[in-house]
């Protein structure tokens, strides 16, 4: 008879998996416990990069998919999306029986994933929050708090906020970032050991890496969707006079990803852009080893946050996007325009490489996370502590 605590981890985009990707081998490996693996919404999907495919080519085996992203990339299709994610993931959640179901980070299809559980009376344990952004990414963050049993949170002051939003302080861990993990081992790499051209493709012009590069990111503001091309538009400028080669990453699939891309091919057939060759995703260890060797990044994901605090990569965060999160002191934070762009960009060129920052961890959470999960009480009722 198998007596192993089920673990269900519910991996719903590219950035998830990245953020998870260790505490999923720790729990694969770890003899009193049983992975089920579930990959959901745009994970699933080539134009966001088919994360699954990586995962798969990791070694994971995928208890269950989730096909339940709806077109339009806009707030309704968001919100839609979610609703589909309930329905669906509670009959997954009904078929496989886990013990304890694992939720990561703020995106809206977390959501899902957290109501499901909490409705199924199902443990909940929630990687990441008490972070702050300023966007309906923090929303979902504290609401996915108050559903989650079990919070590993990534730094000291997003330990003490899920304290004052009243959860149970002997249920918060502070863990570290899992990602920080993956970087760790980057961070021993003294050069970038593979051709991104011939591992990935992409599109566009393949300028010459030897001399540096510039990585670009960025994605739409759920709150400013309607101005995500004006956005865009403002980087893409920037980078054309910066004139660097430049390794540019699509957008993921929040509302305003339509206008993101729509201002990236419109840009590209207007202009030759031969300084930039253009990605849609590459393997989490892969694209840390490219960040690392880079001599910065550009635009607004929250790797320039957390990982590259860790690799001391600098990063030039333009807009609202990674409001109030805690910082390294890798970071110039702009507006959206072009000439501030401009502006930081020269300077991050012109200054020395950033120390290392352990603002989100040293490391080993993925183990932390697994053996956590482990000796846990199995809780579904909670009550607010103060």
């Amino acid at each position: 008879m198998n007596n192993k605590r089920k673990i269900a981890v519910v991996v719903t985009a590219r950035p998830s998996y990245s953020r998870v990707k260790t505490v999923l081998s720790a729990l694969k490996k770890h003899p009193e416990l049983e992975l089920q693996l579930i990959v959901a919404a745009s994970a699933l999907l080539d134009r966001y990069g088919s994360a699954v495919n990586y995962i798969e080519k990791d070694g994971f085996e995928i208890a269950a998919k989730v096909f339940n992203v709806l077109e339009g990339e806009n707030l309704t299709a968001a919100a839609k999306t979610t609703g589909i994610g309930i329905l669906e993931l509670s009959t997954v959640f009904d078929n496989l029986r886990p013990d304890i179901v694992v939720t990561v980070a703020d995106r809206f299809e977390t959501m899902a994933t957290a109501i499901s559980a909490s409705y199924m009376n199902i443990p909940l344990a929630h990687i990441q929050g008490g972070e702050v952004t300023g966007n309906i990414d923090e929303k979902v963050r504290h609401a996915i708090t108050k559903l989650a049993d079990y919070h590993f949170v990534a730094s000291e002051n997003a330990k003490q906020r899920v304290i004052q939003l009243g959860e149970n302080p002997e249920m918060i861990f502070n863990t570290g970032c899992p990602s920080i993990d993956i970087a760790q081992v980057v961070a021993q790499k003294t050069a970038l050991d593979f051709n991104p051209y011939q591992k990935y493709g992409g599109v566009g012009s393949k300028p010459d890496l030897s001399q540096g590069y510039l990585v670009v990111m960025q994605h739409p503001v759920t709150n400013e969707y309607q101005d995500s091309r004006n956005h865009i538009e403002a980087t893409l400028r920037a980078i054309m006079k910066i004139n660097l080669p430049t390794l540019w990453f699509w957008p993921n699939v929040d509302a305003g990803a339509d206008g993101t891309s729509t201002g990236i091919r419109s840009f590209r057939e207007k202009y030759k852009m031969e300084n930039v060759h253009f990605f849609k995703n590459m393997e989490g260890d892969d694209f840390l080893n490219l960040l690392h060797h880079s001599k910065g990044l550009i635009g607004n994901s929250s790797v320039g946050i957390r990982e590259c605090a860790y690799l001391g990569v600098p990063v030039v965060n333009i807009g609202s996007r990674q409001n109030r999160r805690d910082r390294g002191n890798n970071v110039i934070d702009v507006s959206y325009d072009e000439q501030e762009i401009i502006e930081a960009i020269t300077t991050v060129l012109k200054e020395q490489k950033p120390d290392s920052s352990p603002v989100y961890g040293g490391g080993n959470a993925g183990e932390k996370i697994a053996d956590l999960l482990k000796e846990l009480p199995l809780q579904f009722h909670k009550t607010i502590t103060y």
